[in-house]
């Protein structure tokens, strides 16, 4: 049993080739998911910022047009 997992992880005489290429790999889409993660939290982040300043900005005017048309009557 352990020659057949030896075999294995010497993958034929390659394995200084074939295990450090599955770590590139591996590190490459862990990479991959924190960039996009990260991206992900500052594209809300700037969506809510957005939001936020276009919810004052339409606020802003009617609260103001409001008070005149009071002052007015």
């Amino acid at each position: 049993m352990m020659a057949g997992i030896e075999e294995f992880l010497d993958m034929g005489g390659y394995a200084r080739y074939v295990w450090p290429s599955y770590a590139l790999v591996i590190g490459a889409i862990v990479l991959n998911i924190y960039w996009a993660r990260r991206a992900l939290k500052r594209a809300r982040a700037e969506a809510l910022r957005r939001l936020a300043i276009r919810d004052h900005a339409t606020q802003a005017p009617s609260a103001a047009g409001q008070s005149v048309g009071g002052n007015a009557s």
